[in-house]
């Protein structure tokens, strides 16, 4: 006889304390509620099923004095089934608890598992519910233990103008590298391995923002072509770490997530998650019941107001996760809470963000949800990273988030990729975007490191890929090539795909140099694709999200090629760290600091005077130079003191012919050095006053005193 106890509301989820563990579900609609628990995951019965007496503030609870870690559960709730009212309770489906803390494997797709039947017209089909048991094919919650030796890790709290983030998988990183375990191959232990650590830490790279990690879902549509869903933008538990990257199983993939933090705090390096508050793996009315839907669909869910059958969908996913309700509000900010507290994560970059801040239809700046993240004790102190678009109305906010929050800039992006595939009338913005796109967040008081600067991510081309197609090529996910975008802004400089071509193979290289020399010295926070810097290519795949293969994992069998490029990003980077003008905290100045001196940042003409009005408005112009004063510096030690910087001339070509490029004096001793040409291998000689700016090419010298 299982012993059950009233247990207490005060902390949802299934909470272990050493002696026992107690349940607390929140539901606002259902009439009743069930805790089953289960003797193994593929059980298709539960072992004992506990109504839960129980009811404070809409939270169900129970103490159960004998489940212990590693005791597998689901709930099933009953309540109305009327989805015209935006109720859709099916006591036969087991649910995930939505503050579970480990799930036990993936989901089994089978029709049991839709809450209403599947046999009826799709007009009319949701409608009816289904009496069909989903448990044989649903995961099972784990009780977990959370205690967990972390010993004297810390946040490195990395101050963000020092901050190189690298986007990456946790399984393609490491699922060909000859170096990692094999049966570490693919897991959270696996990429914080040496080989891993020393590969980032020789970037430069400080954090580590690691594709989606919550439990999530392979939709039946991917499962039906033997396909995944990799990337893993398709959430089913905020608070669960994915299984398929855990050794073992039961809860053992949260001990092994904290394991992988604390190698990575150990070495330096801060670990954010990208996180998908906006819409779960649910799906439209006509989607599965898993979690959500069937504890209470009138709650977690964004329902139209003029029927509530339907969702309202500004995600492009189904459904739109519904923040404004204050226990929807409160599941995301115990879920973010969680993974600073007790799993020791350093930031988030949230996924879809706008629609976190959709009071009403239109994006809010002032939205509830920022308000509550900047009061927030624990929240408001780690990094916060907004991809800054969803599908909603106005959906492109990039500039519009409140202080606190750093932003994708995808006009970076696209501004990078004209300019360097040669389009005209390319110079003005280009130049906003390297001095920090202060155009974008100067006029709300943000800083340059509001700008997290890319130019490729997961989303998209690789940086191979951006230089050798001006086609995706997506046959291979199923959809007729028709999924992913076709405003890629590449260039395959003469030939579609790969090539022997002397001429072009040299082209791309040069531009893929241009490409993460222009990251490495661009104002703002510099973001990395992982395998860019090693030439990565997906074969001109654009949204490979349904690909877990040799396709998007990361291959470290370099060809010389290859490791010309990434001692190249190693080395620009290098420069970077070493060089403050290049992480400036704040914007330049338009002025100069005391009057009769030069201006901390001047912009350039190829004669060496200071661009006109002329000159920016002049479509045919190419060529620009940035000097950066070594006096531009703002930032200080711990105490306070200055640090000095060095003068630097970045030289840009985006047009097809070379230029003269004549060197301005800089006032006391010393000469221009090359340190970086993208055209040529290795630095040469500054004739006298004048270099020559090769066609498509960057060139970065700094000014040296005699010795």
């Amino acid at each position: 006889m299982t012993r059950v106890w009233p247990g207490h509301p005060f902390t949802l989820g299934a909470t272990w304390d050493g002696e026992g563990t107690n349940f607390a579900l929140f539901s606002e609609h259902a009439t009743a509620v069930e805790l089953c628990l289960f003797d193994r995951p593929d059980d298709a019965l539960e072992s004992v099923r506990i109504p839960l007496h129980e009811r404070t503030d809409q939270i169900w609870h129970a103490y159960l004095p004998d489940a212990r870690p590693g005791q597998l559960y689901g709930y099933r709730l009953h309540g109305p089934y009327q989805p015209v009212e935006g109720h859709r309770f099916n006591s036969a489906k087991l649910l995930l608890d939505p503050y579970a803390k480990a799930v036990s494997g993936t989901i089994r797709w089978s029709d049991a598992l839709s809450g209403h039947s599947v046999h009826h017209p799709e007009a009319e089909r949701d409608l009816i519910p289904d009496a069909a048991d989903s448990a044989l094919g649903m995961p099972k919650c784990v009780v977990v233990e959370s205690a967990f030796s972390w010993g004297d890790d810390q946040h490195p709290r990395t101050p963000w103008n020092r901050t190189v983030i690298y986007e990456c998988h946790v399984k393609g990183m490491t699922m060909l590298h000859p170096e990692v375990p094999e049966a570490l191959r693919g897991t959270y232990i696996g990429l914080a391995t040496d080989p891993i650590v020393d590969h980032l830490l020789s970037l430069g790279v400080t954090a580590v923002e690691l594709l989606p990690v919550h439990h999530f879902v392979t939709e039946p549509r991917l499962a039906s072509l033997g396909l995944v869903n990799y990337w893993g933008y398709s959430s089913i538990g905020y608070f669960a770490p994915d299984v398929r990257y855990a050794t073992g199983e039961r809860g053992q993939q949260v001990a092994e997530f904290k394991s992988m933090v604390k190698r990575f705090h150990r070495a330096g390096l801060e670990v954010i998650v990208d996180v998908v508050y906006n819409h779960t793996a649910e799906g439209n009315h006509l989607g599965p019941t898993l979690c959500f839907r069937g504890i209470d669909n009138r709650a977690y869910y964004r329902l139209e107001d003029d029927n509530r059958r339907l969702y309202t969908d500004y995600t492009g996913c189904g459904n739109t996760l519904d923040v404004r309700h204050p226990r929807t509000m409160q599941l995301v900010m115990d879920s973010l809470r969680y993974w600073v507290k007790e799993m020791h994560v350093d930031g988030f970059r949230f996924d879809l963000a706008p629609v976190l801040a959709r009071d009403g239809v239109e994006m809010n700046p002032s939205a509830e949800f920022f308000d509550v993240v900047r009061q927030d004790p624990v929240i408001s102190r780690v990094k916060l990273i907004a991809e800054p678009w969803d599908l909603g109305p106005n959906g492109y906010q990039v500039g519009r988030f409140p202080n606190g929050w750093s932003e994708w800039n995808a006009k970076y992006r696209d501004s990078a990729r004209r300019f360097w595939r040669g389009d005209s009338g390319q110079v003005g913005e280009f130049a906003s975007r390297l001095a920090g796109s202060s155009d974008l967040y100067e006029p709300s008081h943000r800083s340059p490191q509001a700008s997290v600067n890319f130019v490729t991510c997961h989303d998209g081309f690789t940086l191979n890929d951006l230089v050798s197609y001006e086609a995706k090529h997506n046959k291979a996910n199923g959809e007729h090539n028709r999924d992913g975008s076709d405003n890629n802004l590449s260039r395959n400089w003469g030939v579609e795909g790969p090539t022997d071509t002397t001429h072009v193979v040299r082209m791309r290289e040069r531009i893929k140099r241009n490409f993460l020399a222009t990251l490495a010295f661009s104002q703002g926070v510099p973001m990395i694709s992982h395998g860019d810097e090693m030439g990565r290519s997906q074969e001109g795949n654009n949204n490979a999200y349904c690909h877990d293969s040799a396709l998007t994992w990361v291959d470290w069998q370099l060809t010389p090629a290859e490791r010309q490029l990434l001692d190249f990003t190693r080395q620009v980077f290098a420069i970077r760290a070493a060089n403050p003008v290049l992480r400036r905290r704040t914007f330049f100045s338009h002025e100069a600091r005391v009057p009769g001196e030069p201006k901390d940042l001047s912009w350039l003409r190829a004669d060496g005077g200071e661009m006109t009005e002329l000159e920016w408005r002049d479509p045919s112009n190419h060529v620009l130079g940035m000097l950066i004063r070594g006096e531009a510096t703002d930032e200080v030690d711990e105490r306070g003191r200055h640090l000095p910087g060095q003068a630097i001339l970045l030289l840009v070509n985006g047009g097809a012919r070379s230029k003269p490029f004549t060197l301005p004096a800089v006032s006391g001793p010393g000469s221009w050095n090359e340190i970086i040409v993208t055209a040529h291998p290795s630095p040469r000689l500054v004739p006298e006053g004048k270099v020559n700016l090769a066609a498509h090419s960057l060139m970065l010298l700094h000014h040296e005193a005699p010795r």
